[in-house]
């Protein structure tokens, strides 16, 4: 590819993108927020271009050329744990993704690549695959699958390429405040002693790096059209990530876990297959260097 847009250009995986685009010679069209707290977050590489627009503005933005190639859009609003449940701000993103998908005919793009999100399922007991269905149960969730739908459908009219990856559990260092993660770490700073649960249920973690190579892969390589997991290649049970956690923190983490009572916990696995054969790739960062990139980032 010689030039992309990415909407949402501050966000974890659009920085993380950002960086495979460089990498890989692409020229960046990144669309940041007027006023943005995040704009630190964008490289300064002669391969990025800085556009201001907001969500509301979308379609009449102007100063991105009619080349570009794949227009990826992140940008979401309503991402805090306080308003993925707020019906009125979700309502509102899916016809941010449509004006997204109009801006990306306007400039001439072949390809659109939205981000979804495995709260598009709801709860789900078991392996999550190509043969689950849809029942999600928040507003975010709803809004996500909603988009998927209907940008879909307007990429057809428009004669565009539609590609959806769904995210499951990214990690690194410029993930999210309320995240078990991130909060665990900053306990352990202070030296409290974090309580979790059992832990038995199966989890998936993927480094914001490799979702952002998996992102960039399925704009420019030649996959169907269609919808891919974004996680890693093995889930693993919630503890074996957390006493890990620990290991990599030192001494100074220390945690409780609830006692095993038999009972079925909610958890997350994936199978990812279908996206890894697609663009050739696996994860190239394990979990110990990625949680070691992200303590050493948060102290």
């Amino acid at each position: 590819m010689k030039k992309i847009v990415v909407s949402g250009a501050t966000s974890m995986i659009g920085t993380a993108l950002i960086d495979s685009a460089i990498a890989d010679g692409t020229e960046v069209y990144a669309i940041v927020r007027p006023n943005t707290s995040r704009k630190s977050r964008l490289v300064e590489h002669d391969y990025v271009h800085s556009i201001v627009g907001s969500l509301d503005n979308l379609t009449d933005i102007d100063g991105i050329p009619d080349d570009c190639e794949v227009f990826y859009h992140f940008a979401w609003a309503g991402t805090s744990k306080e308003e993925r449940d707020d019906a009125r701000i979700h309502e509102k993103n899916i016809r941010y993704t449509l004006d997204a998908v109009e801006l990306a005919s306007r400039i001439g793009c072949r390809r659109f690549v939205g981000a979804g999100s495995q709260a598009e399922y709801g709860i789900v007991d078991g392996l999550i695959n190509d043969n689950t269905r849809f029942a999600p149960v928040i507003s975010y969730g709803i809004a996500k699958y909603a988009s998927c739908i209907l940008s879909r459908k307007l990429c057809e009219e428009k004669g565009m390429e539609h590609v959806w990856g769904r995210i499951f559990s990214v990690y690194g260092p410029h993930d999210n405040e309320w995240t078990m993660l991130k909060k665990a770490i900053d306990s352990f700073r202070r030296g409290e002693v974090v309580k979790f649960s059992a832990g038995t249920q199966p989890w998936n973690y993927l480094y914001e790096s490799d979702a952002g190579d998996i992102f960039y892969s399925l704009g420019k390589i030649k996959v169907k059209p269609g919808e891919y997991p974004i996680a890693d290649s093995k889930s693993r049970p919630l503890r074996e990530y957390i006493l890990k956690m620990m290991e990599v923190y030192g001494p100074d983490a220390k945690a409780e876990f609830a006692s095993d009572d038999g009972r079925k916990l909610q958890g997350l696995e994936v199978d990812a297959s279908k996206t890894f054969e697609a663009v050739g790739f696996e994860p190239k960062i394990k979990f110990e260097e990625g949680i070691r990139k992200m303590i050493e980032f948060c102290n």
